[in-house]
């Protein structure tokens, strides 16, 4: 091997170990980047939605979670965020309109919720899911998550898994 050959082996696989390191921390924090261990006063009975097996070619994939504030005090919700830009999330408000679209923090303009969820109140959030928005290489199983902070720092997680088909 000739000296450049060696210079853009080493260069690559310094972008894989750099991609595997940077990959590994965003799975430990929360959309914002900053690790919360705060659980938020708002509850949802169901956290988890498996599609199952979806096809790229079917279109989009929608799961609406149930998210409710048990208390006797109003909760604001600061920010809705996704794990990745292949999910978007929106708040469907009481008068039936929607809040969003949310997406991934630090990956174009993602506004802040600034929604009040009344004490008692139960408001459904929803979760889009294109199966189609990696292309080709995005076969196989997917996890992406949603979070919902409240102005404590507490976070609900919603997750949603897949297996995409071509």
């Amino acid at each position: 091997m000739n000296k450049k050959n060696i210079i853009i082996f080493f260069l690559v696989l310094a972008g894989l170990f750099g991609m595997i390191w940077w990959g590994r921390g965003s799975q430990t924090s929360n959309s914002s980047g900053v690790q919360s261990k705060n659980k938020s006063q708002l509850t949802a009975v169901e956290t988890f939605y498996d599609f199952g097996t979806i096809s790229m070619t079917k279109g989009n994939v929608t799961r609406v979670f149930k998210v409710t504030n048990p208390t006797s005090e109003d909760v604001f919700v600061s920010s809705l965020t996704t794990s990745c830009m292949c999910t978007s999330a929106y708040i469907n408000e009481p008068d039936g309109s929607k809040k969003g679209p949310f997406g991934m923090s630090g990956m174009g303009h993602v506004p802040p919720a600034n929604e009040i969820i009344k004490a008692g109140e139960t408001r459904d959030i929803e979760v889009v899911y294109d199966p189609a928005s990696h292309g080709p290489a995005g076969v196989g199983s997917i996890d992406r998550f949603v979070y919902l902070q409240d102005s404590t720092g507490g976070i609900v997680q919603l997750e949603i898994r897949a297996q995409v088909t071509p």
